[in-house]
C-alpha cells in the first residue's frame, strides 16, 4: 500500500484496500442490521487466535476499528466507491448474524463507526456525499443511545470539502480526532463531550501554524495518553507513529526497517497497535508495549502483507482488516490471545 493510498483513508469513502463492487448493499438507519458473519478461525499468529468478521449487507469489504472491553466491536462495510457508500454498525458477542446492529448518523449518506467506551458511547464520522471521486465531506460524532451529535474543530481554516473526524473515545468521554485544514494537514485533537471544550495534541517543540507536522489522533486510554501518527517528511509522505502520555512525554513510534509506521489504537496499559509498510510495499500488523518494543508481523493468516490492527481493548483482543491476495476484498477481524 503505497503512503498517497494509506493517507486517503482519512478521508470517507477513499477505500485505499478494496475495489469491486457490491451487487447489492442495504441501506438501513440506526435499527437492527440484516445479518453478521462468523467467519473462520485461522491457525495462531504470534500467539494470537484470528477469525474473520463483518457483516453480510457487504460480502466484499470490511473493516472493524474499535474494541471496548464487553468485546463489542465498531465497524463498517461499504468501499464509499460510487454507488457503494460505507454504512456504519456495531458488532456484539457472541457475533451471530443477530448481533451486527446498524449505525449511521441520521440522513447521512455514508458513515463510520470508528470507536467505542465501555460506557455506550461511540464516535466516527459521516458525510453526505458519495461522489465518484471519493473526494467526499467529512464531520465527526459522537452517539449516545441512538442520539447522534456533530463534532467539528472551532476553525474556519478547513479544506475543501471539508473533513473532520473522531476516531477514538475513552470512559472518561474524551474524543480524539483530526481535521484537515485549508492546507490538507490533518490537525490532531482531542474533544471532551461533557465540557464541549477541544484541545490540540502537538509534537513537542516543532515548529506551529502552516509548518507543523501533519498529524492524527487516532486512539486514546483512560489515563489519558492519545496514540496516532504523523508527517515526519513533508516531500515523501513518509510517516511515524506516536505515544502521548498524559504527562507530556511523546514516544515516537517507527518500526525498525519499516518506510511508514500508523498508530491507529490504544488500550489502558499501553499496548499499541497498528501498521506498518516494507520497502516491498507490504502493510502488517504491529504491537507495541511500552517498555518492551515492538512486536511485527502480526498479521492475519489469510492476509500476510496485506493486515492493518485498527483496535485493541484491555483483554489485549484486536481488531482490523486484511485483503484477499488480488486485494478485491477486504475482510474484517478479530484476533484474540491464544493461551
Amino acid at each position: 500500500m503505497s503512503i498517497t493510498d494509506r493517507k486517503a483513508r482519512l478521508r470517507i469513502g477513499v477505500a485505499a484496500v478494496a475495489s469491486g463492487v457490491a451487487a447489492a448493499v442495504a441501506v438501513a438507519l440506526a435499527g437492527p442490521a440484516g445479518a453478521a458473519t462468523t467467519g473462520t478461525a485461522a491457525a495462531p499468529a504470534d500467539g494470537y487466535q484470528f477469525v474473520t468478521l463483518g457483516s453480510t449487507h457487504d460480502t466484499t469489504f470490511n473493516q472493524l476499528l474499535g474494541i471496548n472491553n464487553e468485546g463489542v466491536i465498531a465497524g463498517y462495510f461499504g468501499s464509499g466507491a460510487k454507488g457503494h457508500p460505507n454504512k456504519g454498525y456495531v458488532l456484539e458477542p457472541p457475533y451471530a448474524q443477530r448481533d451486527v446492529i446498524s449505525e449511521n448518523f441520521t440522513g447521512s449518506v455514508q458513515t463510520q463507526v470508528t470507536g467505542l467506551n465501555d460506557k455506550g458511547v461511540t464516535v466516527g464520522f459521516w458525510s453526505s456525499m458519495n461522489t465518484a471521486s471519493m473526494n467526499n465531506n467529512n464531520f465527526g460524532f459522537y452517539a449516545v443511545g441512538g442520539s447522534f451529535h456533530e463534532v467539528n474543530y472551532p476553525t474556519s481554516d478547513n479544506d475543501k470539502p471539508q473533513v473532520d473526524q473522531l476516531l477514538g473515545v475513552n470512559n472518561h468521554d474524551v474524543a480524539v480526532g483530526f481535521y484537515l485544514n485549508g492546507a490538507g494537514n490533518a490537525r490532531g485533537y482531542t474533544y471532551n463531550i461533557s465540557t464541549k471544550k477541544f484541545a490540540m495534541v502537538t509534537v513537542p517543540g516543532a515548529p506551529g501554524g502552516t509548518a507543523a507536522p501533519s498529524l492524527t489522533a487516532a486512539a486514546i486510554n483512560n489515563d489519558g495518553d492519545v496514540a496516532g501518527f504523523y508527517v515526519v517528511n513533508a516531500k515523501t509522505g513518509a510517516t511515524d507513529g506516536f505515544l502521548k502520555l498524559s504527562n507530556g512525554d511523546f514516544i515516537k513510534l517507527a518500526v525498525p526497517g519499516a518506510t511508514s509506521t500508523m498508530a491507529l489504537g490504544l488500550n489502558d496499559s499501553d499496548w499499541v497497535v497498528g501498521d506498518y509498510v516494507t520497502a516491498s510495499g507490504a502493510t502488517h500488523g504491529f504491537i507495541y508495549r511500552l517498555g518492551h518494543g515492538y512486536t511485527t508481523n502480526v498479521d492475519d493468516p489469510d492476509g500476510i502483507g496485506t493486515t492493518t490492527l485498527n483496535g485493541i481493548n484491555d483483554e489485549n483482543d484486536l481488531v482490523g482488516f486484511y485483503t484477499n491476495p488480488s486485494g478485491s476484498v477486504t475482510f474484517g477481524l478479530l484476533a484474540y490471545p491464544a493461551f
